[in-house]
């Protein structure tokens, strides 16, 4: 049972703020009276009677032909069943909000009160002119079929019921490879499926397409083995119904399989089937949450086993967003008719053809894997691969054409592929990646105000993600009163008050005495320094007992980094520490340095920030373009900021000749490519934008964060403190919990880098 406030914590992400996942955003100008008179009376009317004239303008004046209507009954979601319309709407923003991030496809999502096949064929059938395509969702069975079957014959636009296909199509791809692995022919294979709902029948037909031979499949519902005599099956599920007298249960089908599909619920298959399987057995437990066997024991009962799941935290998991908005993706660029056989088949092939290739190291950074590798644990990519959209909606856009439902014909298929990249997006991809490598090695992080709420709600919640092992620091009885006032549940945590003292307080001190003994220190004031959670937050992390530090909720910046120095030092190399914010913007992250630390660095300071924030840039996979910023344009003004910069980046040319820096400039050619390019071509950024900007000073870059955070709805993430021999990392004064939680993730992927080196 959840605890209430994890249930709290959903309903406060979908009600907080603008209620719900997703909202209209005007792509047009729309800042004056003139802009306003286009979009609306009279200059509206001029693309409505070109569409008037010509229907198909429509995709040339309007969003048609990049948007899909995700539609639901609410008969069917999730787990949850028969709910409602009203019920499902959750559901079907959250589809949408992937449509978006993953291929940039936009949704209006549509819960309609339609019971009968007829009803809802009707009220969709109606809803062609508005969208250039159709994603059927949690509708139940076996009315979903004839729905989908009845749009699929009626309408013009592409119709796909994810549910069924979405499943049917990643578990085919990673069947084709999982066979190719265990040495299995796909038309000898005798494969077991547990499950007769929408999902497994979609699934079946293609594995039946890819080469599966009917005879050698027997299939599972509810009620037991489907056979012809049974009188309670509709003709869905009658075509798979088999004539064998040599099996009744599971466990006998079990015997001998090469195959077992599981599209069912939880624990129905024990160790025993699982050994009396055939040799180099397969089996795709998609249940979820809990699949029809635990990984962890099925992997110690077959050693010579591929298991994939639906689940996130296993390998080879079968998630449709894998293939839904890349099917889409591809149907929609070539204006396709319908979503056809040939062209399911095609993601198929794509979706496994890039799990043989070499995997980008964006890819296993994502992951935290050293190199992975077309096996027994990697037999389908993972979603966080961006040859996805490129490779799986080609493949989708070409079987379109080549079946005769595409109404536009692609010619250029390098141009296409660049289209596809650039619509990748600047979203929170970069944010969801660091996440990923957090969780793959979480790491004890210790909280130095966890006497804080927002402390405490962002240490649960990385505790609970998997991200980070939270340890507390502070007062002992005001923590738990707020855990147990605030119902957070975290189990068993280590919390500590150093104010009270431990036993680690006299060593801390013994040790901080020595290092600061001549530097004024006694030995008294060190005892008396190691009551305060950041010196004490420090050596913790210094003798190996945290493997970050986390601090400066309520404290100033300087008063939080001082410890950090003094106890943990700096980096070999590195003579001075830098503070760097990474900014989520609509065109991507931009990384902005130093916001915090160095007031006014003097040029060879500046040449020593550069170095760290571009060396850590290229920490999170992204090759750094850098600008130093002033007020001026490669000298087109006097004045010791733009001097300073220009024989900064003097400096760095000779230095450091691999670097993509340049300056003095001013922010918006550095961020502009084509302004750049037209006034300034010897630029050595090349016509690309900054990726990286180096202020040339602290009042300038702090300025322009919180500008960029208030005023142009950019995500920042930081301070990220730069430099030091263990990572410490302080938060903004009254931080939200989102950006604590930020702020750890970026401890935890700090603390691995380090450990790594």
């Amino acid at each position: 049972m959840d605890k209430p406030n994890r249930k709290q914590d959903a309903l406060n992400y979908h009600s907080k703020g603008r209620p719900g996942k997703i909202q209209v955003v005007p792509t047009k100008p729309t800042n004056s009276q003139r802009d306003l008179t286009m979009a609306y009376s009279p200059g509206v009317a001029e693309p409505c009677l070109r569409i008037a004239d010509n229907v198909d303008d429509v995709y040339k004046y309007t969003a048609k032909g990049n948007l899909v209507a995700v539609i639901s009954n609410g008969t069917a979601v999730l787990g949850l069943g028969n709910i409602g319309p009203e019920a499902s709407k959750p559901v079907m923003e959250g589809k949408g909000l992937l449509f978006k991030i993953y291929a940039d496809i936009d949704v209006f999502d549509l819960e309609i009160n339609a019971k009968t096949v007829d009803e809802f064929v009707t009220i969709v059938k109606a809803l062609e002119p508005t969208f250039g395509g159709i994603n059927l969702e949690d509708i139940s069975a076996p009315t979903c079929f004839e729905i989908e079957r009845r749009l699929k014959a009626e309408m013009k636009i592409p119709v796909m019921h994810d549910d069924q296909h979405g499943t049917a199509i990643i578990s085919g791809a990673a069947l084709m490879n999982a066979c190719e692995i265990q040495g299995k022919k796909l038309d000898k294979i005798k494969m077991v499926i547990n499950g007769a709902g929408a999902a497994a029948v979609s699934c079946t037909k293609i594995y039946l397409a890819l080469g599966v031979k009917k005879e050698n499949l027997v299939m599972f519902d509810i009620n037991g083995l489907i056979t012809p005599h049974r009188t309670d099956l509709d003709e869905m599920r009658l075509q798979f119904a088999t004539d064998r007298k040599d099996i009744e249960t599971l466990s006998d089908a079990m015997k001998g399989a090469d195959v077992f599909i599981g599209l069912s619920a939880g624990n129905v298959v024990t160790p025993d089937m699982l050994r009396a399987m055939a040799k180099n057995p397969i089996v795709f437990a998609m249940a979820n949450p809990e699949p029809e066997i635990a990984y962890d024991i099925a992997v110690t009962s077959r050693k010579d086993l591929i298991i994939a799941t639906g689940r996130s935290d296993f390998p080879n998991q079968v998630n449709n967003v894998l293939g839904f908005p890349y099917i889409f993706r591809g149907a929609l660029d070539v204006r396709a008719s319908a979503i056809n056989e040939e062209m399911k088949l095609a993601a198929i092939h794509a979706i496994a053809g890039i799990a043989k290739k070499p995997v980008p190291e964006a890819v296993n950074l994502a992951y935290n894997a050293r190199n992975l590798k077309f096996g027994r644990d990697y037999i389908i990519p993972k979603p966080m691969d961006q040859r996805l959209i490129t490779e799986v909606s080609s493949a989708v856009a070409k079987a379109a054409i080549d079946s005769g439902v595409a109404r536009l014909i692609i010619t250029d298929w390098d141009a296409y592929t660049e289209e596809l990249r650039s619509k990748i997006g600047p979203d929170d991809k970069l944010l969801r990646n660091i996440t990923n490598t957090a969780k793959n090695n979480p790491k004890r992080v210790v909280f130095a105000d966890a006497d804080n709420y927002k402390i405490l709600r962002a240490a649960q919640i990385v505790k609970d993600e998997g991200i980070a092992t939270p340890i507390l620091l502070g007062d002992v009885e005001k923590i738990k009163q707020i855990i147990k006032e605030t119902e957070l549940e975290f189990g068993e945590v280590e919390i500590l008050d150093p104010h009270l003292g431990t036993k680690r307080s006299e060593e801390y001190a013994q040790f901080y005495f020595k290092k600061r003994q001549r530097r004024g220190v006694t030995l008294f004031e060190a005892r008396q320094v190691m009551t305060d959670s950041n010196y004490y937050g420090a050596c913790m992390v210094q003798f190996g007992e945290a493997d970050a530090l986390i601090s400066g909720l309520s404290k100033n910046y300087a008063d939080t980094v001082k410890p950090a120095l003094q106890i943990i030092g700096t980096e070999k190399g590195v003579r001075r520490v830098a503070g760097m914010y990474m900014m989520i913007t609509q065109k991507g992250p931009v990384f902005f340095g130093d916001t915090t630390v160095n007031v006014n660095p003097t040029v060879e300071e500046l040449v020593d920030i550069t170095v760290l924030i571009e060396r850590s840039v290229k920490q999170f996979n992204i090759n750094p373009r850098v600008a130093i910023l002033s007020y001026s344009n490669f000298g087109s003004n006097a004045g010791p900021i733009p001097e300073k910069t220009r024989e900064a980046v003097q400096i760095l040319h000779e230095k450091y000749p691999d670097m993509i820096v340049d300056g003095d400039m001013q922010a918006n050619f550095a961020l502009n490519a084509g302004l750049l390019a037209d006034n300034f071509p010897f630029s050595t950024l090349k016509g690309r934008a900054a990726n990286t900007l180096i202020f040339p000073n602290l009042e300038s870059g702090n300025i322009a964060y919180k500008l960029l955070q208030e005023i142009g709805s950019a995500e920042a993430v930081g301070p990220i403190l730069l430099g030091l021999k263990k990572p410490v990392h302080v938060l903004q004064l009254d931080s939200s919990v989102r950006e604590i939680v930020n702020m750890v993730t970026i401890a935890v992927v700090d603390a691995q880098e380090k450990a790594d080196k």
